[in-house]
């Protein structure tokens, strides 16, 4: 085990954050410096320089895999693959494809999925099994 004391941690409700020595003091962190002001030649090449995340070419952009539309709305509705396809009554294997892109929904899928993004809570009635009265339904039936 090290000697070294153990120093933790903690933002305050003031949103300043403090370390707690071993004793239990807190003390503030001294604050940065500001970061140095860059020309935009000098952020350029910086970009340039990172190996890991070089800046976005209009040839890079063009081979990036978009994110699924569907995806996206699933999560603007905060729901869960399952719950999303359950909803809407897509099979969730359909769902998943879509969203990882190995398959496209089709034409009547996409205005399905339009329709979904318009107006979700319309969908939702139009697909609640309809309780028809026994009286006008059945009731008409035994007169004729």
């Amino acid at each position: 085990m090290s000697d070294e004391p153990i120093i933790a941690r903690r933002r305050k409700n003031d949103g300043k954050l403090v370390r707690i020595l071993p004793e239990g003091r807190e003390e503030e962190f001294p604050a940065l410096p500001p970061l140095p002001h860059l020309s935009e030649e000098e952020i350029d090449a910086a970009a340039h320089a990172d190996a890991d995340n070089p800046p976005l070419t209009p040839e890079r952009q063009a081979r990036m895999k978009r994110v699924p539309r569907v995806k996206v709305m699933r999560r603007a509705l905060h729901l869960t693959q399952e719950e999303f396809a359950t909803r809407f009554h897509i099979p969730l294997g359909t769902l998943r494809d879509w969203e990882q892109s190995k398959t496209e929904p089709d034409q009547a899928a996409r205005a399905y999925l339009t329709v979904i993004a318009h107006d979700p809570e319309a969908v939702l009635r139009a697909l609640e099994p309809r309780q028809e009265s026994c009286s006008s339904s059945h009731g008409e039936a035994s007169r004729s």
